[in-house]
């Protein structure tokens, strides 16, 4: 390792700080707060079902990823999110993760276990996929 190299301690300090402020985020609604922690060519997938129908969503780069994010806070409010377990190897992660998702459309509250898959590059998220299944 060079000198200069970042040690990996300082890569998983670095990768937790950015999944606290995600999380934080994402509860908080904060739709620019969300979208600094991207980086601007960014790959965000979501997938998953509700009421029994399939959702799936492919954005690139900060301006499409912007658009939907901004349609996630508007349509949905999380409350009691849970960290279930985390796994951090390098600049790769996994989050396993609960929250109450609740539709600002149709006032109706569920449950649900979500997955996350991440990478991190030069200090922002680089891919994020995001499973997601009501519980």
């Amino acid at each position: 390792m060079s000198p200069n190299a970042p040690r990996p301690e300082s890569d998983r300090s670095q990768v937790e700080a950015i999944l606290r402020e995600l999380y934080a985020a994402r509860v908080g609604g904060e739709l620019d707060r969300l979208c600094a922690l991207f980086a601007p060519d960014a790959v965000l997938k979501i997938s998953g079902s509700s009421d029994g129908k399939p959702i799936a969503i492919t954005a690139r780069g900060a301006q499409e990823i912007r658009g939907w994010l901004g349609v996630l806070v508007k349509t949905f409010r999380l409350s009691r999110q849970e960290i279930l377990s985390t796994v951090i190897d390098g600049s790769r992660g996994v989050v396993h993760w609960r929250a109450g998702i609740h539709s600002r459309i149709t006032g109706v509250s569920v449950p649900t276990e979500l997955v996350d898959l991440f990478e991190v590059k030069d200090g922002h998220i680089a891919s994020y996929v995001e499973l997601f299944v009501p519980a």
